[in-house]
C-alpha cells in the first residue's frame, strides 16, 4: 500500500502540498550578531510542508558554510543575505514573499 498524504489525499511521490506550501510562504531573512562579533543569517517563517532539512542542505552547500535548523528556523553562519534569496527562488518560492 503506498503512502497516501493526509492533506491533498494523493500519494507522496504525486504529493503537490511543498509545491503550494512555498508558493504561500512568507519568508523572512536577517542578519544577526552574536558574541564574539559572529555573524549569523536567519532564514524563518517556513510551515511544516516545507522540508527544511533538505534545504537547510541545499543552502550550507551553496555557501560552503556550516548551519543548523533551531525553532523552525534556518540558521547559517556568516553573512549571506543577499545570496540567500537567490537560492531560495531557484528552490520554488516566490519573489514578491521573500522578505530580505
Amino acid at each position: 500500500m503506498e503512502d497516501i498524504c493526509p492533506k491533498c489525499g494523493l500519494e507522496r511521490n504525486l504529493c503537490v502540498c511543498e509545491q503550494l506550501a512555498k508558493e504561500q510562504q512568507k519568508i523572512k531573512v536577517r542578519v544577526d550578531n552574536r558574541r564574539f562579533r559572529k555573524t549569523v543569517t536567519i532564514v524563518s517563517g517556513f510551515s511544516d510542508d516545507v522540508d527544511v532539512k533538505e534545504l537547510v542542505k541545499v543552502l550550507k552547500k551553496s555557501f560552503a558554510c556550516g548551519g543548523t535548523i533551531k525553532d523552525g528556523r534556518i540558521e547559517l553562519q556568516g553573512n549571506h543575505k543577499k545570496r540567500v534569496k537567490e537560492i531560495l527562488l531557484k528552490q520554488g518560492f516566490k519573489e514578491s514573499l521573500i522578505e530580505a
